[in-house]
């Protein structure tokens, strides 16, 4: 063990120190070798369990009766209070056995392979109108990738499942930007960010109230009817408070990890421009490039979950509920695991990765982020003739969401 003294809180889940400098990967890497199980205090709040190695993350996330998901959702550097003790929204995130499966199966049929390869069409014509906007005549030109592509096509992708009119597109971006970068000062509104949190969830519970009353009257072939006249197993409709926390979900997750998923990939291949002529050269590692992707980027940081019992991981005595934060870049960076963590390498395979989780929480939408993101990587490996940084990628000030605000490109895209 190194005699330097082991990260702090800051290092480890700072929201300064994401925004500025982006994953803390020293620091959890440190944490891998010398410290995989550590309690951190937390200054004006609970103090948590930092779980760095994949095969931990994985073996608590596969006990969900052991390791409930609530009380807590996440860690907050800011000492938020525990979740359960302010309760924002009660959706799939923080619900546990049996609950869970019952609200999940409800909208699970939307994100089936199948359900989801019937937009695939329309996910390459969205990414095709985008491109040629950007593209131009085909001249050199520069522009906000994040701004000008992955914001729109993903919150198109979105709305159009949900059922959301275009006119109303801006309003889910602004409560997503809201929800998600709470602690970013770009987003606030007030000076303590759960304020924030408070009125964008306000907001979009309004909306989608007055949305899904509509929908019952007049149900279409969107998620929005499929939720709002949906019956539960005791028969019963769904909730309102469950509900709207659904929508809630769908709107943040749908569009903000798959957005800086997207954002991040190609940052990746900018600054690893051998990766990026090998898919050119090679357009059929458009999938190991997504998965790479996934690892590279994870958009998620962390979750949380809370032990029902005392519990000894790698000699450490974990009493019923502390709190386990299980930060899965760490994890896509194990070196029990991955040969070359640090190098980005489009022919990595296998490659299992944690960046949709693992268990019953594994993520929803996981097959549609997949279905975006072979889209954009095929569509961007074709008609991508240039690319390279025109200034510095700006980040979201977060330690629940890796999220990239602005990435000024000076690029050349092949007209279609």
């Amino acid at each position: 063990m190194s005699d330097r003294p082991l990260p702090t809180t800051k290092d480890v889940i700072g929201p300064d120190a994401f925004a500025r400098d982006g994953y803390p990967h020293d620091a959890w890497k440190r944490l891998r070798n010398e410290a995989p199980i550590h309690w951190f205090d937390l200054e004006g709040g609970v103090g948590f369990w930092a779980v760095t190695k994949r095969d931990d993350i994985i073996s608590i996330s596969k006990q969900p009766r052991r390791f409930l998901n609530a009380p807590r959702l996440a860690i907050f550097e800011e000492g938020a209070p525990v979740e359960g003790e302010r309760t924002l929204a009660r959706h799939l995130l923080n619900m546990d056995p049996p609950e869970h499966a019952a609200f999940r199966r409800v909208g699970s049929g939307w994100f089936t392979p199948r359900s989801i390869q019937r937009r695939a069409q329309e996910v390459r014509r969205i990414t095709r109108e985008l491109l040629d906007a950007m593209a131009g005549d085909g001249e050199e030109r520069e522009g906000d990738f994040v701004g000008d592509f992955t914001a729109p096509l993903t919150l198109n992708v979105l709305a159009d499942m949900l059922g959301v009119p275009r006119e109303d597109w801006r309003l889910m971006f602004r409560w997503t930007n809201q929800i998600a970068g709470a602690a970013d000062e770009e987003y606030m509104d007030d000076e303590e960010p759960f304020g924030n949190v408070e009125r964008a969830r306000t907001g979009l519970f309004e909306y989608f109230s007055d949305l899904a009353e509509e929908r019952r009257k007049n149900p279409r072939d969107d998620m929005v009817s499929v939720l709002s006249t949906a019956q539960m197993e005791d028969g019963a409709p769904m909730p309102a408070f469950e509900l709207l926390s659904y929508f809630l979900l769908l709107v943040v997750a749908g569009n903000e990890t798959t957005r800086n998923a997207a954002s991040g990939g190609l940052l990746a291949l900018v600054e690893n421009p051998e990766q990026l002529a090998l898919l050119q050269a090679e357009p059929a590692r458009v999938d190991d490039t997504v998965e790479e992707i996934v690892r590279w980027t994870a958009p998620v940081i962390q979750f949380c979950r809370t032990p029902v019992e005392d519990v000894e991981i790698r000699g450490h005595t974990i009493r019923a509920n502390d709190s386990l934060c299980l930060l899965y870049p760490s994890a896509n960076r194990d070196e029990d695991v991955f040969e070359d963590p640090d190098v980005f390498r489009i022919d990595r395979n296998p490659n299992p990765h944690l960046g949709f989780g693992i268990g019953e929480h594994f993520c929803l939408g996981a097959h549609l982020a997949r279905l975006e993101l072979r889209v954009i990587f095929d569509e961007l490996a074709r008609r991508l003739e240039h690319v390279e940084l025109a200034g510095p990628v700006e980040r979201m000030r977060s330690s629940f969401l890796g999220g990239v605000k602005r990435m000024p490109l000076r690029y050349r895209i092949r007209p279609s």
